[in-house]
């Protein structure tokens, strides 16, 4: 419906939730921007997984990794979403989007600025609105999740992860060392509180709650101590693992708000 062409940096799980709805709402020329060893722990439902796997499918949705510019305008053809390994967004120089979204999830701004496309958005903390892009997207779970800024800064970055059914840090896997990760356990098993999730250099990472591994990332990764390298969901509803988050699709909905509230005030509603 849209010629917009739409870079969107990072390609984890929130980032899929906001191209999985700009597809869906319409926009056909999005092109993801990814490192060359993307960190993913909800490999399921985050597009960054095509890096690895050459290909992936997110709710219907499909992306695959390209090299070049005729790989993405193919990929684009077949109505497929292209990611490119591209850290500093050197791609901007051949393709001048219209729009660029930030949804790297940095908590910080790691070069995103408004000189980038004529439409700038980013999300989470890190970022002034009017200021570095046009618009942020407030990422903090809570009353404002998704809400659209057009002067200011998203709720700072608290540390702490969002609470299901009255756990928070608990749900965290977090690597005790330096080393590589053995998985001993599959996305979407169920796995018991004191149970040995993984292994980084033969040291265990045992769960603290009872629930459904919801993401895990890559057996044989290489870690850094304190990582954050999975996520327990004590519903244990396993659909869950497969699914695009509550959180993703809200702000998705907040960068598609973002995109048509900058469309008004520039008098674009068609796209071109």
């Amino acid at each position: 419906m849209f010629n917009d062409i739409v870079i969107v940096r990072g390609g984890g799980d929130v980032s899929t939730g906001v191209v999985h709805r700009l597809y869906k709402s319409g926009f056909r020329k999005i092109l993801i921007l990814e490192i060359d060893n993307p960190l993913v722990v909800r490999r399921k439902i985050s597009f960054a997984q095509a890096i690895f796997d050459g290909e992936v499918i997110v709710e219907g949705i499909k992306a695959k990794k390209v090299n070049n510019l005729d790989e993405i305008y193919n990929t684009w053809n077949h109505s497929n979403i292209p990611i490119i390994v591209d850290k500093d967004a050197v791609i901007l120089k051949k393709l001048k989007p219209n729009i660029l979204v930030d949804a790297i999830m940095a908590k910080k701004n790691l070069g995103t600025n408004k000189n980038m496309a004529p439409i700038t958005i980013a999300v989470g903390p890190g970022f002034c609105a009017g200021k570095d892009v046009d618009v942020v997207v407030e990422s903090n779970r809570g009353h404002f999740l998704g809400r659209t800024i057009f002067d200011g800064y998203a709720q700072e970055n608290t540390g702490k992860p969002g609470e299901i059914m009255g756990y928070s840090s608990e749900r965290v896997l977090r690597a005790p060392c330096d080393g590589k990760i053995k998985n001993m356990f599959k996305i979407g098993d169920k796995v018991k509180k004191g149970e040995i999730v993984a292994k980084i250099d033969n040291k265990p990472v045992e769960a603290k709650i009872s629930g459904v591994l919801r993401g895990i990332i890559m057996d044989g990764t290489k870690v850094k101590k304190g990582l954050k390298i999975g996520d327990i969901d004590p519903r244990g509803i396993k659909e869950y693992c497969f699914t695009i988050s509550d959180k993703a699709r809200s702000i998705g909905g907040g960068v598609l708000e973002a995109i048509f509230s900058m469309k008004i005030r520039k008098g674009d509603l068609n796209g071109k």
